[in-house]
């Protein structure tokens, strides 16, 4: 099952957001709120505070356990855009923009696609070593004939 928190018009640029978000997708929340602990940046901490609302949102609202919950998606998008002035030479202005940001953070008790392939591998690995394997004596009688 999946569940979401949105951090609406964070007074953040995206680009700068991104660079983060980037490094907790695909892990487990116990390792993404450890890296986002220490991550010395503005944006950690408000993707801190998102992730945290999403842990919360899985708790009570759809009774799962924190334990198995994984990053699916941490995805930043662009927001409203503040426009400002500043002063030039020669009376002239120059724009100034307050970029904004929609940090959106989607949380799943699923295992990741890569795992799940991984453990489908392992098992085909382990059917095909239960198969009684021809030795050679019973391969080479069946070359001759």
């Amino acid at each position: 099952m999946e569940v979401r928190s949105i951090y609406k018009y964070a007074r953040i640029s995206p680009f700068k957001v991104r660079e983060v978000t980037r490094e907790i997708q695909g892990l487990p929340v116990s390792a993404a709120l450890d890296i986002l602990a220490f991550t010395p940046k503005k944006a950690a901490f408000l993707i801190n505070k998102t992730l945290k609302s999403a842990i919360a949102n899985a708790e009570n609202n759809a009774n799962l356990k924190v334990d198995g919950l994984v990053v699916k998606e941490a995805v930043v998008g662009e927001g409203p855009t503040f426009k400002r002035m500043a002063t030039r030479a020669r009376g002239s202005g120059a724009r100034i923009l307050k970029r904004t940001a929609h940090i959106r953070i989607v949380l799943t008790d699923e295992k990741p696609e890569k795992e799940q392939k991984a453990a489908e591998k392992t098992d085909e690995k382990t059917a095909a070593e239960k198969k009684p394997k021809k030795s050679k004596k019973t391969a080479k009688a069946a070359v001759k004939k």
